[in-house]
């Protein structure tokens, strides 16, 4: 497995890990409360935490292209589910 993870500070991190888990739970696996969120895509696995103002999100998958692609996927998801928050994404592999 390939993994990857990105803290980004936030001031709600409950609201963007529910945002995220509401908005794919109609396509994947979902299962979500205020403090962690995980997204089961099948090749892709997300997991949420939040923390007192920071969210971190992990992902697992099967190769590089796939684990390239997802974090900008979730990258572009969040940023844009956030109210009026500028993100700095930079994944830790």
């Amino acid at each position: 497995m390939h993994k990857s993870t990105v803290q980004i500070q936030t001031s709600d991190p409950s609201r963007l890990i529910r945002r995220l888990c509401k908005h794919w739970r109609h396509k994947f696996e979902v299962d979500f409360d205020d403090r962690h969120g995980h997204i089961d895509s099948g090749d892709t696995q997300c997991s949420l935490t939040a923390g007192e103002s920071s969210l971190t999100a992990t992902l697992q998958t099967t190769n590089d292209e796939q684990l390239a692609r997802m974090e900008a996927v979730v990258a572009d998801h969040l940023q844009r589910m956030s109210a009026d928050e500028t993100f700095n994404f930079v994944w830790q592999r």
